[in-house]
């Protein structure tokens, strides 16, 4: 808290009693006005004079306190105004004064709250004065520069962002000790002041509390839609969408990612909403799609309002105000409603399919939803897809990718399929157990190429010692699950894509444990992501070979490797050739 106090006072004050003896004591900052004759900046000194003479008024300009402090400041203070007080007219200030005066004070506090002892930190790679590691981490893809300062600093970094804490996970044993082990305390989501104030997300199932009721109830709910057996009973569906991709991808192969993102798509909006998606043009689904891209594009935007949040109050013309853009783009995308009141009228009028929505919507006892609990299931439905959907998509990329760069493990691939189904039959769900070198293959994708790098940062509610070094309060603490899927010490030749890594007696840890997060917060729809992979990975290895492009005189086209988005990495477009191997298994409807 901050604050700016106009004291009018007789001819004595005695400081001693409207100042608290601590360490703030020496940076509080005192003004003169008329009848007194006290120089600017007296109280910057190491110590107040105990009495002024002369003074008609005193401003005590504070730098931000803790709520401790600030109380305790401010019932001494009000005390001596009440004792002393005489109306007279404040100053005005112009706008611009008002912000000197606000980025003064957070300036203020941001010069206090960096002197801590920085020894009892994580090692914290060289900064700039004021910034800290501002500029040295990359806007996109940071988790390989993450992953570069552990041979230099080790498995924990501490980063400082002007006046924020970040640490860094670079290991597995770190990340399941704090993340898993002390999830009572690392499960809160760090605080923004523009995704939870300024967009008022603080309740979105992404970024409550964990210590708020919506959590516990969010979470409930989700494990009763998302759980095994609800998954089994969303086995038809997942069938029929693979269906319509198998028969895309035959009929236009160049386009295959928009054909796995409608898959992707389709399913997440057929199990949330009971919507069925009519074509990659869907106007439901293109506006999702535009919702994702709005997001990636914001959230990759230098938010200074995360360090001063006191911009929040100024105008969008004032410096450092983009965030006011960001806020524009994102209000004016915004979908959540919009599929949701579509399926609230197809229960309503009892023209629905079974779906998420329909289940918690239609209660069994006819009892009507109340306006929480509607907003509850908006809120869970929209996180099915924006947690669904695009990781989905990232991972069935790669798993093209690495098919058509290691033909002799999709030919074995293959050749399991064909033994489990006889070769006369697409694979279905339950034919799982029959493949474990494709689900070797799966998890090896993830381990390769996790979908979310960095998952989802994590916040400390207080000060914590981890192997010697301080986890201040609030800190963000992220894990870089890139780095735990690419440690040689736990996965040998790492850069190698190999699923025998992942059998016989002593396999490598699976990598399901960590690329759908950690402790309260992992992921409640690994389930349904985990058999949605298995499905799709199946289905295409038994209708098609997968190949490298030909040029005009024959040589392979050598497809790069080049990954874009921020919290959700996808491999960008390559060339590649898909090729009907059973047309016999292709679905014709």
């Amino acid at each position: 808290m901050s604050g700016s106090y106009l004291l009018q006072v007789d001819s004595f004050v005695t400081l001693s009693d409207l100042i608290l003896h601590s360490w703030f004591q020496a940076r509080l900052k005192l003004r003169s006005y008329p009848h007194c004759d006290v120089a600017q900046g007296a109280a910057e000194s190491q110590g107040f004079p105990s009495i002024h003479e002369g003074c008609r008024e005193i401003r005590l300009d504070t730098p931000i306190l803790t709520s401790e402090y600030h109380g305790r400041l401010n019932r001494k203070l009000y005390k001596s105004a009440v004792r002393h007080s005489e109306p007279r007219d404040y100053i005005k200030m112009d706008s611009t004064l008002v912000f000197i005066v606000l980025a003064s004070s957070t300036l203020a506090f941001i010069y206090v709250a960096n002197r801590r002892n920085q020894a009892l930190f994580p090692p914290t790679p060289p900064g700039q004065w004021f910034l800290g590691n501002v500029k040295q981490i990359p806007a996109r893809q940071p988790w390989f520069q993450f992953a570069a300062w552990r041979e230099l600093y080790g498995d924990i970094i501490h980063l400082k962002l002007i006046n924020k804490h970040m640490i860094i996970l670079n290991s597995k044993k770190a990340t399941l000790d704090l993340l898993d082990g002390q999830s009572n305390i690392y499960s809160h989501r760090p605080k923004s002041v523009f995704l939870d104030e300024v967009l008022d997300f603080s309740n979105d199932v992404f970024r409550v509390r964990a210590d708020d009721p919506h959590f516990k109830a969010h979470r409930r709910m989700m494990h009763s839609g998302l759980g095994p057996r609800a998954v089994r009973e969303y086995q038809p569906l997942q069938i029929q969408e693979t269906n319509t991709m198998l028969r895309s991808l035959a009929e236009d192969p160049d386009k295959f990612i928009a054909h796995i993102r409608r898959n992707a798509g389709a399913l997440i909006m057929k199990v949330a909403y009971g919507y069925t998606v009519s074509s990659v043009d869907d106007y439901y689904l293109k506006l999702v799609e535009r919702h994702f891209e709005i997001l990636e594009e914001t959230m990759s935007l230098p938010l200074m309002i995360e360090f001063f949040p006191t911009l929040k109050y100024l105008p969008s013309w004032f410096p450092f105000t983009g965030f006011r853009k960001a806020e524009k783009m994102i209000r004016d995308n915004m979908t959540d409603r919009i599929p949701y009141d579509w399926a609230k009228k197809q229960v309503e009028s009892g023209n629905f399919v079974d779906s998420f929505f329909a289940r918690f919507f239609q209660k069994e006892d006819g009892a009507t939803t109340s306006q929480d609990e509607e907003r509850m299931l908006m809120r869970v439905c929209a996180a099915l897809y924006i947690g669904g959907a695009d990781t989905t998509v990232a991972a069935l990329t790669s798993f093209f990718y690495l098919m058509e760069t290691h033909l002799e493990i999709q030919q074995r691939a293959q050749s399991e399929v064909d033994a489990a189904t006889g070769g006369d039959r697409l694979p279905r769900p339950d034919d799982e157990g029959k493949m474990p070198y494709l689900t070797a293959v799966i998890k090896e994708t993830l381990r390769w190429s996790p979908v979310v790098p960095l998952g989802l940062p994590h916040s400390v509610d207080r000060d914590d010692i981890y192997d010697g070094y301080l986890i201040p309060a609030g800190s963000s603490v992220i894990a870089n699950i890139w780095a735990i899927t690419h440690d040689p010490e736990t996965y040998p030749n790492p850069d190698v894509f190999e699923p025998d890594r992942h059998l016989g007696e002593n396999p490598q840890p699976n990598p399901f444990d960590f690329v759908f997060g950690f402790g309260r917060r992992s992921c409640p729809g690994s389930h349904l992501a985990e058999r949605s992979l298995f499905q799709n990975a199946a289905n295409i290895l038994a209708v098609f070979n997968i190949d490298k492009k030909r040029d005009p005189q024959g040589n392979p086209i050598e497809p790069t490797v080049e990954f874009r988005g921020g919290g959700i990495s996808h491999l960008k477009d390559f060339p590649i050739k898909i090729i009907v191997r059973s047309p016999h298994l292709l679905p014709t409807t």
